[in-house]
């Protein structure tokens, strides 16, 4: 018992001299895709309604705060970041044939934890990444007073993978592959309380600037 202390206690000494503690700031865009594997049909108060994705490619920002610890080549980089997201919708009425575009946008806390390695001036890294929706994206569809909600997952969870480079230990460049490990808009629900199930996982690609402390 006494060496295992022993041991942990020269780990503890020999970390702060093998290792490097860095925080920082980020910003960044992301251009993310959603895709549902059929046209989904609803039944509203006064029409059917299908609902299908916009496989078009829509914009979202991100940005927030970030901390790399850093031990011989290899790093660990969780964030805590304030992400937006929309989503492109055909919302086409049966009984009419109109074809509505609509857009909806989400607001999200994405906290990713990145695992690295560094070889030369190239990051290669890879980790979880969890989505917390803090804004409801309103309504898919209005028929009369009946409103067809949209039902998100509040907690979601997917991955990030990608390369980064340092430039004068100060600034940092990140491009970064996002894919969904769940569903966040699980079902469509009426006013009556009828559930219709969605299909459709998010991904992204995201570009950001870091500034290091």
């Amino acid at each position: 018992m006494k060496k295992l202390f022993a041991l942990l206690l020269v780990i503890l000494i020999a970390i702060p001299s093998f290792s490097q503690f860095k925080a920082g700031l980020k910003v960044g865009v992301s251009t993310n895709t959603i895709s549902m594997s059929k046209a989904v049909q609803l039944t509203g108060q006064t029409a059917n309604y299908t609902v299908d994705a916009v496989t078009n490619a829509d914009y979202g920002f991100h940005g927030g705060l970030f901390f790399r610890l850093t031990i011989l080549g290899l790093y660990i980089q969780p964030e805590v970041l304030f992400a937006t997201s929309q989503n492109s919708y055909k919302v086409t009425n049966l009984s009419t044939t109109k074809v509505t575009d609509v857009t909806q946008r989400l607001n999200m806390v994405s906290i990713p934890i990145m695992l690295g390695v560094k070889l030369g001036p190239i990051r290669i890294n890879a980790g979880p990444a969890g989505s917390v929706a803090i804004t409801d994206p309103g309504s898919l569809i209005e028929d009369t007073n009946q409103k067809l909600e949209t039902l998100y997952n509040k907690m979601t969870w997917g991955y990030q993978a990608g390369l980064g480079f340092d430039l004068f230990k100060k600034l940092t460049f990140d491009l970064r592959y996002e894919g969904s490990l769940q569903k966040y808009q699980t079902q469509i629900q009426n006013s009556s309380g009828i559930k219709t199930a969605l299909d459709n996982r998010p991904n992204a690609f995201l570009v950001s600037l870091g500034l290091m402390f």
